[in-house]
This record gives C-alpha cells, sequence and structure tokens, in this order.
C-alpha cells in the first residue's frame, strides 16, 4: 500500500499527536499571529485577502490560473505500492546490497501481465552453454567518487557519493530524463529537489509523498534527490550533532556535480526547488553560491531566518524533528552564520536567477479536512505553519520588488502546510522551470506501433509512451511511464519494468550478458514473487529479497533443483567473484549456490552452509563444494567440498570430516552408516596426531593410520 502522508510539522511531517501536537500548534499560532508587529513585517498589511491569488510575473511562464478551484484542483497520482527490505541472506559471504525502501508504479509490486507464462518452466531456454560454464561477467558498474550504486528501476538510481567533507558517503536519488536510454549520447540539465524538515534517511519525501516519479517520467531533465539531512537546512554545520556532521552546502555544491556530469550524462545547467526547510535552502544555496542554479523555487519556505522569533521557532523546530540543537548548525542568534544564510538577507544575490515563490493562505483548501470553526482545517499544526510561511515569503518578495528583482509569486487563498499542495506546485512551477534549464514543457507526441502496441493495450498500468522506438543491442525499445517493452522477432514483444527493469538495467540492459527478454514480467507459483526470463538469464524479485540476475551454470543448476520452489528458494543477491580463488557464488534465501571450474555450480545451506562460512568458506581447506546438499540417513545431509566433506544430522549437529586417514577410516566402517555413525566434533589435535569424535567411538591418527575406538 502506499505510505501514508506524513503530518505536517515544521517541515512535511510530524510526530506530535492528539492533545499535544494541537496545544503546540495552537500556541505557535498565536506566536505567527503577533509576529507581523513584533518582528516589524509591516508589509503583510497589504497580503492579498483570502479569496484571492496575488502574482508578480516574471518573463518566465506563469502559473495558469488564478482561481481558487482552480489553482488548488486535485492533482492525479500516480497508485504505487511500497516494498520492504530485504531480510538478510543466510549466505553471510554472499553478501547483498541493503536494499532502500522505495515505491514503485511498475508491476513488481501490484499487476500481473496478461500475455506472460504463468509458470517459470514454460519461458524458453537460454542459449546452449557447456554444464561447467561461467557466466558472463557483468558489465562494471563502479562510479568514480560513489561507494554504493542501487538501479531502481531502469530510471531511477540510487547513489551513495563519497563525501569527504563529511566523512561518510550520502545517498542521492536521480529521476533519469526522458530521453535517457533512447539517447545514450545525450546530456541534460539538473532539477535538484530539496526535501523538508523531517527528511528520511531512506528515500526523499518527494517520491513518498507525491507522484514526481511518475510527472517527470516524459521530462528532460535529471531530477537530483538528495536522501537524508533531517534538520540540516542543507547547510555546513559549525559542529557535529546526533551522530552527524552535516557539510551538505559543500556535498551539493562541491562534491556532488563532478559525480553528476562525469557518469550521469548532467551538465552544469541546474535549478532547485525545496518545501518548507528545502524552500529556505533553495533560496539560501542559490544566493550563496552565484551562478550554481539558474531558477530557484520556494514552496511554503521561511524566506527570513533571522527575523524576532524566527530564530527561536527554528531551534524549537529542530528540537522536535529529531532533537537538534541549532546551535550545531550556525550558532548562537548573533553568529554572522545566521545573516549569512538568511534569504531576505541576501535577497539582493539573486539577480538574474528565475525565482519561484509560493504560499498558501492557512485556510481550509481542498486537501485539507474541515474542523468545526469556519476555514480552520484539523491540520492546525500545517495551518499555523503555512500562516508563518506566508508572512517570511511575502516579506521576502517585497524586498525583491525593491531591488528590482523579478519572482513569480503565488499566495494561494487556501491551503495548509502539507505535500498535496507542494504536490501541485511542483506541477504549478514546471514550465517556469522548463524554459530556465532549455527543455521542452511538453513531451513530444509518441504512439506504440506494430508489435508493441497490442502489448501496451493489453498493460495499460504502464501509462502512456514517453518516448518513441528506438535501436537497442539486438532489436527495438520503447519507453513508457512506468517501464519499457522490447522487441525482436526472435523473442517477440515483452515488458521489463520496476526493480526487474533497474536490475536488468544494473547487468547492462540488452547489451548485457542477459540479451532481450524472452518473457514479460510474470507472477511466480507461489505468488509471493516475480520475474523475467531472458535469452541468457533470468531476474527475480521478492518484496523480501529485492531483484537479481541469476544466470549462467548458477542458474542452471538452481532451475534444476525447483527454482524457487527448491531448497534454496529466492535469491537475495547478485552473483560475484569468490575473492581470493576462481570462483563465482551467489546467495540465495536459505544459503548460497557456487561456481568453481572444476566442480561446476553446487548449492551449500542451511546449517551445513553455517558451518561453512564459520570456517571460512573456500578459503579454508574445504575449498568449493563438488556437490550439493545430499540426504542421508536419520534426516542428515552432507556436501562434499575439495578438500573433505561437512556433515549435519538433527541429533548430531553440523561438523567437518577432512580427506585423510580419519576419513579412510571413517569409509571403511561405511560412513554414518557404520558403527561409528555420524561425527559429533570436528578433528583436533593431540600428542602425535588427530582425534575426532563420532557417534559411536572416536578416530585417532599416527602418520598415515588412522585407529578406530568404540564406545
Amino acid at each position: 500500500m502506499r505510505p501514508a502522508l506524513r503530518k505536517p510539522g515544521f517541515g512535511p511531517e510530524g510526530t506530535a499527536s492528539g492533545r499535544t501536537r494541537r496545544g503546540r500548534a495552537l500556541g505557535l499560532l498565536a506566536a505567527v499571529l503577533v509576529l507581523p508587529t513584533a518582528a516589524g513585517l509591516t508589509t503583510v498589511a497589504n497580503a492579498a485577502p483570502a479569496d484571492t491569488t496575488t502574482t508578480t510575473t516574471t518573463s518566465a511562464a506563469p502559473t495558469t490560473t488564478d482561481s481558487d478551484d482552480e489553482v488548488l484542483a486535485p492533482v492525479d497520482k500516480t497508485t504505487v505500492a511500497e516494498t520492504t527490505k530485504p531480510k538478510a541472506t543466510t549466505a553471510p559471504k554472499a553478501t547483498t546490497t541493503a536494499k532502500v525502501t522505495t515505491t514503485t508504479a511498475a508491476p513488481t509490486t501490484t499487476t500481473t501481465t496478461t500475455e506472460a507464462p504463468t509458470t517459470t518452466t514454460e519461458a524458453p531456454a537460454p542459449p546452449p552453454r557447456a554444464a561447467t560454464a561461467r557466466s558472463a561477467p557483468a558489465p562494471n558498474q563502479s562510479i568514480p567518487g560513489v561507494s554504493k550504486v542501487q538501479w531502481i528501476t531502469d530510471r531511477r538510481v540510487a547513489l551513495w557519493v563519497d563525501s569527504p567533507a563529511m566523512g561518510s558517503p550520502f545517498q542521492v536519488q536521480v529521476l533519469l530524463a526522458r530521453d535517457w536510454n533512447a539517447k545514450p549520447d545525450a546530456t541534460f540539465p539538473a532539477l535538484y529537489m530539496l526535501d523538508g524538515l523531517r527528511a528520511r534517511d531512506d528515500e526523499s519525501g518527494w517520491t513518498i509523498e507525491t507522484d514526481a516519479a511518475s510527472f517527470f517520467a516524459d521530462k528532460n531533465v535529471n531530477v537530483i534527490l538528495p536522501v537524508g539531512g533531517e534538520s540540516s537546512f542543507y547547510a555546513d554545520w559549525l559542529a557535529p550533532d546526533k551522530g552527524k556532521f552535516y557539510q551538505l552546502e559543500t556535498f551539493l555544491t562541491k562534491e556532488l556535480p563532478p559525480v553528476l556530469e562525469n557518469s550521469l550524462r548532467t551538465t552544469d545547467t541546474r535549478g532547485v526547488i525545496g518545501l518548507s526547510m528545502g524552500g529556505t535552502s533553495a533560496m539560501s544555496l542559490t544566493a550563496r553560491n552565484p551562478g550554481f542554479f539558474k531558477f530557484a523555487g520556494s514552496f511554503s519556505g521561511y524566506l527570513s531566518t533571522t527575523s524576532l522569533g524566527m530564530p527561536q521557532a527554528l531551534r524549537y523546530a529542530m528540537d522536535n524533528a529529531g532533537g537538534y540543537n541549532v546551535d550545531k548548525m550556525w550558532g548562537a542568534p548573533s553568529n554572522p552564520a545566521w545573516a549569512a544564510h538568511d534569504p531576505y538577507v541576501n535577497a539582493d544575490k539573486l539577480k538574474g536567477v528565475s525565482l519561484y515563490i509560493s504560499s498558501g493562505s492557512g485556510m481550509t483548501g481542498p486537501y485539507d479536512q474541515p474542523s468545526g470553526i469556519p476555514g480552520v482545517s484539523t491540520n492546525y499544526a500545517g495551518m499555523g505553519l503555512e500562516i508563518l510561511s506566508r508572512l517570511t515569503s511575502q516579506n521576502f518578495a517585497t524586498k525583491l520588488n525593491k531591488l528590482g528583482i523579478p519572482a513569480q509569486v503565488n499566495y494561494r487563498p487556501s491551503g495548509t502546510h502539507s505535500w498535496p499542495y507542494w504536490q501541485f506546485e511542483m506541477h504549478q512551477a514546471w514550465p517556469q522551470v522548463a524554459n530556465t534549464l532549455g527543455v521542452p514543457v511538453d513531451a513530444p507526441a509518441c504512439a506504440p506501433g506494430g508489435a508493441i502496441a497490442p502489448v501496451a493495450n493489453a498493460n495499460p498500468w504502464l501509462g502512456g509512451c514517453v518516448t518513441g522506438e528506438y535501436g537497442v543491442p539486438g532489436g527495438v525499445a520503447q519507453d513508457f511511464r512506468n517501464g519499457r517493452i522490447f522487441f525482436s522477432g526472435g523473442t517477440g514483444a515483452q515488458v521489463v519494468a520496476g526493480m526487474i527493469g533497474g536490475a536488468y538495467q544494473a547487468i547492462g540492459g540488452p547489451g548485457g550478458p542477459l540479451g532481450m527478454p524472452t518473457t514479460s514480467e510474470t507472477g511466480t507459483p507461489d505468488g509471493r514473487g516475480r520475474y523475467n526470463h531472458f535469452q541468457a538469464g533470468s531476474i527475480y524479485w521478492t518484496p523480501q529479497t529485492g531483484a537479481h540476475a541469476v544466470r549462467g551454470a548458477i542458474r542452471d543448476e538452481w532451475a534444476k533443483q525447483g527454482w524457487e520452489g527448491g531448497p534454496l528458494r529466492y535469491p537475495s543477491a547478485d552473483e560475484i567473484n569468490t575473492p581470493g580463488k576462481d570462483g563465482a557464488v551467489q546467495g540465495f534465501e536459505i544459503g548460497a549456490m557456487y561456481w568453481s571450474p572444476a566442480n561446476g555450480a553446487n548449492a551449500v545451506q542451511g546449517l551445513i552452509m553455517e558451518k561453512y562460512g564459520s570456517m571460512g568458506y573456500e578459503n579454508s581447506w574445504l575449498g568449493f563444494p563438488k556437490t550439493s546438499e545430499i540426504p542421508v540417513k536419520d534426516f542428515g545431509r552432507f556436501n562434499a567440498f575439495d578438500g573433505g566433506n561437512i556433515y549435519w544430522s538433527p541429533l548430531s549437529g553440523a561438523w567437518s570430516v577432512r580427506n585423510g586417514p580419519v576419513f579412510d577410516a571413517w569409509k571403511s566402517q561405511g560412513y554414518e552408516n557404520g558403527r561409528l555413525g555420524f561425527p559429533i566434533g570436528d578433528a583436533r589435535d593431540i600428542p602425535g596426531g588427530v582425534q575426532q569424535d563420532f557417534q559411536g567411538g572416536s578416530i585417532t591418527t599416527a602418520g598415515d593410520r588412522g585407529d578406530l575406538h568404540f564406545r
């Protein structure tokens, strides 16, 4: 289900509830109502009445409507489904990348493709290959200056960008431009979108609470979404607090741009928009970094931070939103850092920037639930906060006017401090953003045709097309709002979308080792996961494990054991090379599949896997597995390895037996079927040799001979 909207606090979400929150909100509202005289904000006496919209127009495109009903008409949202964080694999050697909690409109969580087969066994087999052949290596997806890359969809990627200033990576998600896939040599301008005071560490509020991912799917900009920065004001702090030392101005303006420009085909033409705290920061960062942003937009921002009462308001808000101390950010109110970050104080530095400023009135709007008091909604905190935003925004706009700096200013006749209004402003600001950044406002006309058309029509969840057909290795493709359709004469037209589409992109898409898709996305027989088959492999997804490709000899063996219905269940990690030895390993929910040139692909799972790991995996004397798990008597199991075996039974546990005299002596008695039974411990050193205990006795060695001792 879609996450619930975050409750408004001093920013996009609040944590106080019930009577406490209402009391604090009413107290803040009372303070707000006396601020015009206390803070000297005399210009608000001429504020527009509640039933009109005041607009100061720039040469950029103005908003298109001006009545309360039209301006605040609801904006449709694309239905999305929330995925959950994957659980850790039981194969610790095959480490998996931690997943961010994210939303996607793709059918990896919601839609069954009607034309795809209903079971995995019906899919076309990959091209023939030797049973012992290693998987073709995946393309190198590393990016200089980035510690981790995660493709969420084919046009949404999460980067953990190294920040020397902060001493740790900081996550940024990017919604890639419309023509990212269709025009691989093209570059695109950037639109930074800043979050509010309660910014989460797993995902931007813009993609959680608004239709940003769908809205920008047909726009030719790279949308840059910093993830995290709760209570930061995207500033360089004076001191660390709560384990974080924010240096986000340095990060956003110095450390991040080279990564975007060198690796994500992003130009140095940039705009920035933000809501609440992010609106304040959009104006502050633009003023403090001349020439960096060509466009700056504030939605319900606080555009005067040094006016009487504002430092105290920020202190309260930041303490409430995470327990942060405002003194660690800019020091005491007398510190020059406060004025240096105040949009009002630095308004003169915004000359030449295309500006967009908006705020509601705090009165009940179409997205609010009315209370019993006329004009007052049940969003008491959001009402007071929006009034505060309105006062500071009007004061800021008045100063711009005195300085002769044009701005698109929209004083909405209603609306509280909450996400639906910020989504609306995102839509309204787009024409001005597009004109400033030099991209078309509207997407070019397109329509699916040929073999792609009936597949698109059968899958309306894909949304409309956003590109025409374009060539890819092995065929053609067409991008839609929520996924892609690929076609070749040999594979037909197939849908790839959502997190499966992201995993496909990460491994190189049709030009990578998987080749073209041979099925559309399909639900697994157990109803838990989804998959696509490709010419040389598959990608499987579940909410718990994420999406991972399975290919080569590892896929062959996994399929032989029953696919996801077999003992290993679903893949929980990508295939990686084994360190120190020539081989590969892939983690699954119940173990791992290993491949080596000598032994091929074999599965290790459960408590045998745990024992194998405790001994050092393939780097121990055991080496690579030579067999998958084999059942023996009394519900026992064993795997054979290069250097010996690991045996397990419910009564004896899991223990290793090394090749050599002990193993030979045990073999002479019929292994676990003989008088000695299962091992109950590993071999241990004794004077002159080693000894290993079994259920029915022990074996000691001296030189090359193993002596049996029965109980």
